[in-house]
């Protein structure tokens, strides 16, 4: 299962949620930030790309980076051509080792906030999109994120999705959603 959802619409706490019902979870974001980390080839790319300045201490800097791309559609193209397909080869990997395991996860949840926008809904067989109102997800995100308009609207992602919820109750409320669509995918 995908989970998916605007930025600050509260998708990290419902894929917390899910591991808490039981599902065996991932975040595309982590694998980001450990491909950056950690893969000598995608440093090796963004040096050649950037120049050795995105390379700290510690990897890849998502700062040095997003200074580059974020306000540079070519840039941000070609960084996304570099990360998606092995957030998608990581993705099936774990998928394909929970599969393996002597008692594999009955369900698997993987957040993925370029769901739509990248085409990977078709690797999954139900899609969640967790969705907020715009000023709740305002107060959510810092006030100069400016990834917000490079998203599918909320409305396309809800009609597109298998199930979604509009957060903007409780944290008992969201985790009664998910103990629903839990208990639908465990059946």
């Amino acid at each position: 299962m995908a989970l998916t959802g605007g930025i600050g619409a509260g998708k990290s706490v419902a894929l917390e949620l899910f591991a808490r019902h039981g599902a065996a979870t991932r975040s595309s974001d982590e694998v980001v930030r450990e491909l950056l980390r950690d893969d000598p080839d995608v440093q090796a790319a963004l040096v050649e790309r950037f120049g050795p300045d995105v390379i700290g201490d510690e990897g890849a800097d998502r700062a040095a980076i997003a200074r580059v791309v974020f306000n540079d559609p070519v840039e941000l193209r070609w960084l996304e051509g570099l990360l998606h397909p092995r957030v998608v080869r990581e993705h099936a990997r774990w998928q394909s080792e929970l599969a393996a395991a002597p008692d594999p996860p009955r369900v698997t949840v993987t957040e993925v906030p370029l769901l739509y926008e990248t085409g990977g809904d078709e690797r999954f067989d139900h899609v969640v999109v967790i969705t907020a109102p715009a000023e709740v997800r305002a107060a959510r995100r810092p006030a100069d994120d400016e990834r917000e308009r490079r998203l599918i609207p909320d409305d396309e992602k809800v009609r597109r999705a298998d199930s979604f919820y509009v957060n903007d109750g409780t944290l008992e409320e969201l985790e009664a959603f998910v103990a629903a669509v839990m208990a639908r995918l465990s059946a």
